[in-house]
């Protein structure tokens, strides 16, 4: 390998090649994570929808959303008609430095008990919990955190169901100081989302160590998983 195809290969943003029948010829370690995240063909039809008329390379500024992936930009480029190649341009993620930012410890359960109480008041829907059992007390900025979740479930109070999946996310880890944390995830999932509500609900998200992405009728929260 030479040193430019390690460079791609360990690129921060994914990487795609195709051939003309769609099939991938190669691709960098991030790219592989979001093919585990998006199908391969929507990947190309993008490709193919944003490449220059002419050979070459095209630069476009587009807001992209794939799973837990969020892009800000996309480059094509082809020199022939054998080959066509995607890179994406990842938003990047805020990072905390200093775990005290995490708060107080709480019992998540609890937490989520009473803001589905509280949700349950002011909605006619059926509220549904699906929680890993197995989760200890957390530090969370409890104040923020129950103000997110109350918002989340106001977008969702013209629903019928309301589904509230609370679940560790596998193989991966927020580092601080040479320490990894587990990322736990909260689905909140229902068959209405008011969508005017999202720049407050990503406001909160921001002043609560946590992200929040928006996929169709649903809303996911992401966070570390701080026990100390």
């Amino acid at each position: 390998m030479t040193f430019e195809q390690a460079w791609i290969e360990h690129d921060y943003n994914p990487f795609i090649v195709f051939n003309t029948e769609g099939r991938v010829k190669s691709l960098n370690q991030e790219a592989q994570y979001l093919l585990g995240e998006v199908e391969q063909k929507e990947l190309f039809n993008l490709t193919k929808t944003y490449a220059s008329l002419s050979y070459g390379f095209k630069t476009t500024i587009i807001d992209l959303s794939f799973g837990s992936y969020k892009f800000y930009a996309i480059t094509v480029g082809y020199l022939d008609e054998n080959e066509i190649g995607i890179k994406f341009y990842k938003i990047a993620a805020k990072k905390f430095t200093n775990i005290e930012e995490y708060g107080e410890s709480v019992n998540l359960y609890a937490l989520l008990d009473l803001c589905i109480s509280a949700a349950s008041t002011r909605s006619k829907a059926t509220f549904i919990k699906d929680f890993d059992p197995t989760f200890p007390d957390l530090k969370l900025q409890i104040n923020n955190f129950t103000k997110l979740l109350d918002k989340i479930y106001k977008s969702h109070n013209q629903a019928t169901s309301i589904k509230t999946k609370l679940s560790l996310v596998t193989g991966e880890y927020i580092r601080f100081e040479n320490k990894k944390y587990p990322i736990f995830s909260l689905h909140v999932e229902a068959d209405y989302r008011d969508k005017s509500l999202q720049q407050d609900i990503e406001e909160i998200a921001s002043k609560c160590n946590t992200s929040i992405r928006f996929d169709k009728n649903q809303t996911i929260i992401n966070s570390a998983m701080v026990t100390l």
